[in-house]
């Protein structure tokens, strides 16, 4: 992809800071050193399995898009060692957190890409994935930026071809106008089903949930959270 595809591109659904502040010398040897060995190449086809990713045999593949510091995805890497994780996180801060934890744990079931996610979600083939996670994504809360937001027509349509029938689609959210935006947007779409039967099943958090700083920080400023899981139709 050429440097002009690229910042087409970035126009489409990344809109968010690619840099916050410098890493200290050992932070940048650390993204510098691990983050060859778990970046995902697009320049090169999909592996066929895409399971091949991984160096060990997984059963499940997982993407979780904006992972911010990493918190739920190492969580989530660690609970679920037959799973291969997907993380993608544009901001180098962001990304240098979660692979010092990679390095920390030895966690090697999470593959990495650090730009925007349409790129890789266009790469994946069809019917590849069992779960996308999209958990407090930038709200963009001011009405004339919401055509910025990550959920909309185009990227759940790549949703529907990228996940395996009966997959799911997980969303959480403190803004309200993002989580209602959000049910809209699924049901318009056609393709997805809302899992809930009462408040309680979009009041209660996943099972297993690790809280994040997001989450903490909504608690403090006395904003709820709502879980939302679709199915793939």
């Amino acid at each position: 992809m050429t440097d002009m595809e690229r910042r087409g591109r970035a126009t489409e659904a990344f809109f968010g800071r690619r840099k916050g502040k410098a890493l200290r010398e050992h932070q940048a040897e650390t993204l510098n050193s691990l983050l060859p060995a778990f970046l995902i190449d697009l320049s090169a086809a999909p592996p066929e399995p895409l399971t091949s990713l991984f160096p060990a045999p997984v059963e499940k593949l997982r993407l979780e898009i904006g992972f911010g510091g990493g918190e739920h995805l190492i969580h989530r890497a660690l609970e679920r060692p037959s799973t291969g994780f997907i993380g993608v996180e544009p901001f180098v801060n962001s990304m240098q957190k979660l692979l010092s934890r990679i390095g920390e744990t030895g966690a090697r079931n999470i593959r990495v890409y650090n730009d925007d996610a349409t790129q890789l979600l266009d790469w994946l083939p069809d019917a590849s994935l069992d779960q996308i996670d999209l958990l407090y994504p930038d709200p963009w809360p001011k009405r004339k930026h919401w055509k910025r937001r990550f959920v909309s027509k185009t990227n759940l349509d790549r949703f529907h071809r990228v996940l395996k029938p009966g997959a799911l689609f997980c969303f959480a959210s403190d803004i309200d106008t993002y989580v209602n935006w959000t049910l809209l947007k699924c049901r318009d779409h056609g393709g997805f089903d809302w899992l809930a039967d009462n408040a309680a099943d979009w009041l209660t958090p996943y099972e297993g949930w690790p809280s994040t700083r997001y989450e903490a920080k909504a608690r403090r400023e006395g904003r709820s959270s709502a879980y939302l899981t679709f199915r793939k139709i």
